[in-house]
């Protein structure tokens, strides 16, 4: 009787130790940091670009002198920009330099194909939903390979609210079609 106490103890022990040790079970702070910095790329649709305005390099050049003041710009007159235009403009998000990327709020270039993370910067719920196939659109196999549509397939993204449509007709009931 007095080893099996003594072996309950040293179990209760070990245990206690196991618990409040003062290493943290997992990876090192450090990978955990980095893997927290990385993020997946996911297989997306390619960007609904308008005809004739990308490439942005066939106008703007890297060596170009870049006025990065808030304004409206003239010559992109087909653009309506209502994305809080009070607090934001352009170069929040198009790279002032490379004008065939975006850029994050931390300045890290990222493509067109990867905006559904510039996107989930300010809107991190919906993109988590947008991720776990509960916003917007995404086919493939559940177990398998998925490709998502970005944002920019549903929303405008210098005017993201939806635009009014013109509602279709009810179906027609299965009782009624004959």
């Amino acid at each position: 009787m007095n080893k099996l106490i003594k072996g309950i103890s040293l179990i209760v022990v070990l245990a206690m130790s196991f618990l409040f040790a003062s290493e943290p079970i997992g990876p090192p702070e450090s990978k955990r940091q980095a893997e927290a910095n990385t993020e997946e790329v996911l297989a997306v649709a390619p960007p609904p670009f308008s005809e004739g305005i990308f490439p942005c390099s066939e106008c703007h050049f890297e060596e170009d002198e870049v006025d990065t003041a808030p304004r409206e710009v003239d010559f992109h007159d087909t653009v309506f920009f209502d994305h809080a235009s009070e607090s934001r403009w352009c170069l929040d998000c198009h790279d002032s330099k490379n004008r065939d990327m975006l850029h994050l709020a931390d300045g890290r270039l990222i493509s067109f194909e990867e905006s559904y993370r510039l996107c989930g910067q300010c809107h991190a719920q919906q993109k988590n939903d947008w991720m776990a196939g509960d916003h917007g659109r995404r086919t493939g196999s559940w177990s398998g390979q998925k490709e998502y549509l970005l944002c920019a397939h549903c929303h405008n993204p210098h005017s993201p609210a939806f635009q009014p449509i013109k509602p279709l007709p009810a179906p027609i009931r299965q009782e009624n079609i004959r």
